[in-house]
């Protein structure tokens, strides 16, 4: 049973920064890919980046924060983070790690099955 667990949402005033942090557990293979979504009040759950955890490390992000928001891995901690700086207030929303098993990796919600509780970012003007 794969169990993902989310850290480091907060509140920051726009141009500020902050680090997210999921820990994965219960992988039967190390090759698989991670990503974080997030989901504004009234708006779909949408990919903003993701990493091909454990092989290659190759990353994608969505369109809306390249540039800003940086998607890595600590192999040795089982923990992928999200670094976001230079954020907006329209980067205000639930953020959700996501899991999959597998190499394709890619922003699909669809296909993850795999999810975290949710940690909050409030962004404010």
């Amino acid at each position: 049973q794969v169990q993902l667990v989310e850290s480091g949402g907060g509140s920051v005033q726009a141009g500020g920064s902050l680090r997210l942090s999921c820990v994965a557990s219960g992988y039967a293979d190390s090759r698989h890919c991670m990503g974080w979504f997030r989901q504004a009040p009234g708006k779909e759950r949408e990919g903003v980046a993701v990493i091909s955890a454990g092989w290659g490390g190759s990353t994608y992000y969505a369109d809306s924060v390249k540039g800003r928001f940086t998607i890595s891995q600590d192999n040795t901690k089982n923990t992928v983070y999200l670094q976001m700086n230079s954020l907006k207030p329209e980067d205000t929303a639930m953020y959700y790690c996501a899991g999959k098993d597998g190499r394709s990796c890619s922003l699909r919600r669809e296909n993850f099955g795999y999810w975290g509780q949710g940690t909050q970012v409030t962004v404010s003007s």
